[in-house]
């Protein structure tokens, strides 16, 4: 028996883990489905109030009297390391379950979305061994230095497209520094957290990794605005985002925040027209579509464009849509009907405006189950409408046809948010100059979607706040100290001395 079907007959059940068990499995559970076959697939408990205050507690003890905070860099990097080792040594595992509660094809979670998180882990155990602090000496008899101590209780709040990688990123960063974390997945796709929470549970000091699940409403609601966490780290939507910052602004608490994007694929018509036209398909449709950091609004320069489009039209069009298991699988469900209908109206509001459908626009055919809708292209005329300007989060591209450079960076940067930005040219010189006008955390010049996780990954505008990476996490999940010695006895005056 296959594992989707197991899950089919006998839903697994999806509890809280507080201070090294597993906890909570009390109240109307919450139904998590195949979006596939529309089965449920597991029960979600949700922790209510009572349950995320055991956890922070949990969190808060461990930090203030355990081990971890004061273990050495040896000792982290070892624990780190075995994470990354668990994780491989389940990654067959991982991977269909990743695809089953998220419907992204199989190739895509085995061939990065697992090996991603187990590479999180390592990157993190080599990264603490390498950043270090800092020294001044501006007065000569000052010693001036400058350490990184752990933040404290992080809590760690998960997107539903990603949902291993993305929140083990996170779990890394925050582990790596010394922190103790609350982590929290979408409770639309918890599968593959809290199978890593089970796995790697004995390799953590009792509090230092616990796990709740439930709404964001409910569950998150009360993580966030807990006044004993000392930050939250969170990957999502631009709304949902607003509203942890405005919980996190009444504590006074530090906040991290990805969120969403609408990013500009740049077609300058030097490019190689071959690899930009394999590179914008996979931006776009990777993923279902379903990436924060999607190169779904296409720009092509005019003397390419009517070539360009057509033969994107046609390969959208031959895109293989399908049980995400199966090999070959290329776009697999949306989460959810309600972002699969999103989707499709956002076709119809497209062609009110003026927008020409090229591919797709339509549910997808033959299908009696699973939340499948048809990889969509359209032809905008101009970059105000509602599909150049609001994230879809579907595998759904818009294309645009510009004539001089000038005009192309105005309307790339015309847009709410500035996470990523593509540009295709084989004019070294122009991808540099473009980069470097592009209001975007992230310029990929002739690539398509690539993380070099020493840099910092984070957004402008409404895109987020701070950078994820070896330096952007060290800032996120660290305090920075002073210390000022004074090397010897200094001259100063003295006050209050008798006349």
């Amino acid at each position: 028996m296959s594992l989707r079907e197991m899950l089919g007959k006998q839903p697994k059940s999806v509890t809280s883990h507080v201070g090294g068990r597993f906890v909570g499995a009390e109240g109307t559970p919450i139904e998590v489905v195949d979006p596939a076959q529309e089965a449920v697939i597991a029960l979600l408990h949700e922790a209510d109030g009572d349950e995320v205050d055991a956890a922070v507690a949990a969190a808060r003890s461990a930090f203030d009297t355990g081990p971890w905070r004061g273990a050495s860099i040896t000792e982290r990097q070892r624990v780190l390391m075995a994470i990354h080792d668990r994780i491989m040594d389940h990654a067959a595992e991982l991977a269909e379950l990743e695809t089953i509660n998220t419907g992204i094809p199989l190739t895509q979670t085995q061939g990065m979305h697992v090996p991603r998180a187990a590479h999180n882990f390592r990157f993190f155990a080599e990264t603490i061994n390498q950043l270090g602090g800092e020294a001044f000496t501006q007065e000569r008899d000052v010693l001036s230095l400058v350490t990184h101590e752990p933040v404290g209780v992080c809590a760690l709040i998960g997107p539903w497209n990603m949902p291993l990688g993305l929140t083990a990123m996170k779990i890394a960063g925050a582990l790596a520094f010394g922190n103790t974390c609350v982590v929290k997945p979408s409770e639309l796709t918890p599968l593959t957290v809290a199978r890593l929470v089970e796995l790697v549970a004995d390799l953590l000091p009792d509090g230092v990794l616990n796990l709740v699940n439930g709404r964001g409403q409910v569950t998150g609601a009360a993580l966030v605005s807990h006044p004993g966490i000392d930050m939250a780290s969170f990957t999502g939507g631009t709304e949902t985002g607003r509203a942890i910052l405005t919980a996190l602004a009444k504590g006074i608490k530090r906040p991290a925040m990805e969120l969403g994007g609408k990013s500009a694929s740049i077609v300058f018509s030097d490019a190689d027209l071959d690899y930009a036209l394999d590179g914008t398909l996979l931006g776009s449709f990777m993923n279902n579509g379903q990436m924060c950091l999607a190169g779904s609004r296409i720009f092509v320069q005019r003397p390419v464009a009517d070539a360009f489009i057509e033969r994107f039209a046609a390969r959208t069009r031959n895109l293989k849509v399908g049980d995400p298991l199966q090999r070959g699988t290329e776009i697999g469900p949306m989460i959810n009907r309600a972002q699969s209908e999103r989707m499709l109206r956002y076709a119809e509001t497209g062609a009110g405006e003026g927008a020409r459908l090229l591919a797709g626009g339509a549910p997808y055919p033959g299908g009696n189950r699973g939340f499948f809708a048809q990889p969509t292209a359209m032809l905008a005329p101009d970059n105000g409408l509602a599909i150049c300007q609001e994230e879809i989060f579907g595998p759904f591209a818009t294309l645009q046809v510009f004539d001089e450079e000038e005009e192309v960076i105005a309307k790339a940067n015309d847009s709410d948010f500035g996470l990523v930005g593509y540009v295709w040219t084989e004019a070294m010189e122009r991808g540099l100059r473009v980069s470097s006008a592009l209001r975007t955390g992230t310029v990929l010049v002739n690539t398509p979607i690539v993380r070099d996780l020493r840099t910092g990954f984070g957004g402008y505008k409404m895109s987020g706040l701070g950078r994820e990476g070896a330096k952007g996490s060290r800032a996120m999940f660290t305090e920075e100290k002073a210390t000022i010695i004074a090397r010897g006895k200094r001259t100063f005056p003295a006050m209050g001395v008798s006349g």
